[in-house]
């Protein structure tokens, strides 16, 4: 109380602050207000060009994909035109067996639908059998695929919004059209799959005409009236809003009367272009996050300031002194305890890492199973693989075949990778560290996840920061984990209308990913990490994936949790230790 009334008294008798200061304090301000504005315009051009390069590339990427899809679409035609049963059928009018057969096709190949016309134009063997006995007389596939001896591709409208794309041919025998074959191609995946992205994406033909997009009324109007029309929120919608004419001086284009940055490519397919259409606004987030942590700094220099220039701290520097030397004796008694502390530390360290030892040992008994579990995917991905590769030398083209088993042999060897993993649970870890990018750990973990996600329509939100998030841990062990965490959510979004897995990734004092789903929840959180435990159905899992997971994120020095959200669904997160700037993890 006596040193709080000194200390009033002291303040009472400092001066007021000089002419020098107040200049300094000018200063600082004018300062200030010319590097945030300088900034701005900086950082949102350098933006604005990052979001455009990435905007060309995914664009590069979409329509790859989609020439992809038609080119090996384009070769069933010419394959079943000379399939030696269906031409038989066509001739003896014996159609038993022919829509059996296509959809047999349909396994293999993977095309959208089959359908077999007779030389009337009437369907006489589809994969979808309720087209059966339909007339496609006055259709264009049928019409102009009898007119050339190659492979056509036709655009169709549908009834609804939307066009049917399809490639056909004549079946011929003798020289004599006996029948036509049409083979759809399915470009409608790809539009599920650019809905769940912030940005608008259209493809529109030689002549202008929207054919795919991500919004519903686009598609069949040209492009001027496309980019005009409104409709209730969606996701193009949200897509556009908040774009601002300052990021921009003109915007590349307008859509419902908001600026977008415009990026386009030509396809190499019959004159077709692909666009899309981004938002400013995470330009702007990005821009406000930079000058949000200047305008702090200089708040922090600013204060900074003061202190050092007032007469108020120098006044009170005896008073400091002596807490000083008081404070030094509490520090060095505050570390002997310390290093008492540490060493009993150290101890219960050595009996939690013998401890540990012993639980791995004694789980050797689970690890048939962990096996078991873990190969379930590549060896699923091996026998797609193979039945790829039977039918690609069914068809005589060894060269693609051998690609198939170059596959195969990459899947053997993660799973020879991923058995040694499952050996190393009964040794002691650190063999295998590394510096490890979490982002890259994300994107090679969906990577093999790809075939179960495009298996179903789930909207993956995935969100990390554009800096390395990098850490010390075993590389396969650590995306084992996170496939581990996405299979779960997969799985608990099962009955879900909207199916959604969001992934966070942030670095702070720790590195934290999150997954999060829209399921069912966990029912019993205290157990949802003991080995066996599961709530599937008998043959769906054995319960051992939270199990293993849990254990691989301890060895590497971090924690997994599990928790219900607020809204419904469960939420996973694994913290690991963050490196500093010298590369080296806590350990």
């Amino acid at each position: 109380m006596l040193d709080s009334m000194n200390t009033q008294d002291k303040d009472s008798r400092a001066p007021g602050i000089t002419w020098r200061v107040k200049l300094v304090v000018v200063l600082l301000i004018v300062l200030a207000v010319a590097v945030v504005l300088g900034t701005n315009r900086w950082l949102s051009e350098r933006f604005t060009e990052v979001t455009r390069n990435r905007a060309e590339l995914r664009l590069a990427l979409y329509s790859g994909n989609m020439i992809s899809e038609l080119q090996r679409t384009s070769v069933v035609p010419l394959l079943l035109a000379r399939d030696p049963e269906l031409i038989g059928a066509l001739e003896r009018k014996e159609y038993s067996t022919t829509s059996a057969r296509l959809i047999s096709f349909q396994a293999e190949i993977g095309a959208a639908s089959i359908v077999l016309l007779d030389r009337e134009g009437r369907v006489v063997g589809a994969t979808n059998r309720h087209q059966l006995g339909e007339s496609l007389r006055g259709a264009p596939q049928f019409i102009d695929a009898q007119r050339v001896n190659d492979t056509i591709f036709t655009v169709a409208p549908r009834e609804a919004f939307g066009f049917d794309f399809t490639y056909s041919r004549a079946i011929r025998s003798d020289n004599q059209v006996v029948g036509v074959i049409v083979v759809a191609v399915d470009l409608v995946k790809y539009e599920r799959a650019w809905a769940g992205l912030q940005d608008a994406v259209l493809v529109t033909d030689s002549e202008g005409v929207v054919l795919l997009a991500t919004e519903p009324r686009w598609r069949g109007l040209p492009l001027d009236q496309a980019l005009q029309a409104r409709d209730v929120p969606s996701a193009i919608r949200r897509a556009l809003q908040g774009a601002a004419d300052w990021a921009q001086e003109p915007p590349d284009a307008y859509v419902a009367g908001e600026a977008v940055m415009k990026t386009d490519t030509r396809v190499a397919f019959r004159g077709w272009r692909m666009m899309t259409f981004t938002a400013y606004d995470s330009v702007r987030e990005k821009v406000n996050g930079v000058l949000a942590l200047e305008i702090m700094g200089f708040a922090i220099l600013l204060a900074v300031t003061f202190y050092m220039l007032s007469r108020r701290a120098w006044s009170q520097s005896v008073t400091f002194q002596r807490e000083s030397a008081e404070l030094r004796m509490l520090n060095a008694r505050l570390q002997r305890e310390i290093a008492e502390r540490e060493k009993v530390q150290k101890n219960l360290e050595v009996a939690e890492l013998t401890l540990a030892q012993s639980s791995k040992l004694a789980a050797l008994g689970e690890m048939s199973a962990a096996v078991s579990h873990e190969l379930n995917q590549p060896l699923a991905a091996m026998k797609t693989y193979l039945a790829g590769a039977r039918l690609l030398l069914q068809r005589k083209r060894p060269d693609e075949a051998l690609s198939s088993f170059q596959r195969i042999d990459d899947l053997i060897d993660r799973m020879g990778a991923i058995t040694r993993q499952l050996k190393s649970y009964a040794r002691k870890g650190g063999e295998a560290f590394e510096q490890v990018d979490m982002r890259a750990s994300v994107s090679n973990a969906l990577a093999m996840m790809e075939p179960q996600l495009k298996a179903r329509v789930v909207r993956i939100i995935r969100s990390v920061p554009r800096q390395p998030v990098m850490v010390m841990a075993d590389r396969i062990r650590l995306e084992q984990v996170i496939i581990n965490l996405l299979r779960n959510a997969l799985d608990a979004t099962k009955d879900s209308r909207a199916p959604q897995i969001d992934l966070m990734l942030s670095a702070g004092e720790t590195a934290t990913l999150t997954v999060r789903d829209n399921g069912h929840g966990i029912r019993e959180l205290e157990n949802v990490f003991e080995p066996f435990y599961t709530t599937k159905k008998p043959g769906e899992g054995v319960g051992l994936g939270l199990a293993i997971s849990s254990g691989i994120v301890t060895d590497l020095g971090g924690r997994l949790t599990a928790r219900n959200a607020e809204g419904g669904g469960a939420v996973f997160e694994v913290q690991l230790p963050i490196l500093d700037g010298q590369a080296k993890a806590a350990e």
